[in-house]
């Protein structure tokens, strides 16, 4: 069955980076548009990054151009988001999906942004 795992996140200070990571399985991941999503304290989720299949394709919310990288090791069956320069704002649950069928989630990792 699809499986998504996500890891990395914690807590951090404003202006530190973590990297996120997504390990897929249950499916042919180098075929697969994957994309990472946030949700804030009493927000609605929200897409953060998009990567094609093969990887040449990205695209950023504006919230997080220039200080975010969606990235992807087809060999690894592994999408990553190397997160900069992070902000307050950016404390949220992390989703990665695999965008097929219905789409499928993972269970999310937690980012905190504090001092």
């Amino acid at each position: 069955q699809v499986q998504l795992v996500e890891s990395g996140g914690g807590l951090v200070q404003p202006g530190g980076s973590l990297r996120l990571s997504c390990a897929a399985s249950g499916f042919t991941f180098s075929n697969i548009i994957m994309r990472w999503y946030r949700q804030g304290p009493g927000k609605e989720r929200e897409l953060v990054a998009h990567i094609s299949s093969t990887g040449r394709f990205t695209n950023y919310a504006d919230s997080v151009k220039g200080r975010f990288t969606i990235s992807r090791d087809n060999a690894k069956n592994t999408v990553y988001l190397q997160m900069n320069n992070l902000k307050s704002d950016d404390t949220a649950v992390y989703y990665c999906k695999a965008v097929f069928r219905t789409g499928y989630w993972g269970q999310g990792t937690q980012v905190t942004v504090s001092s």
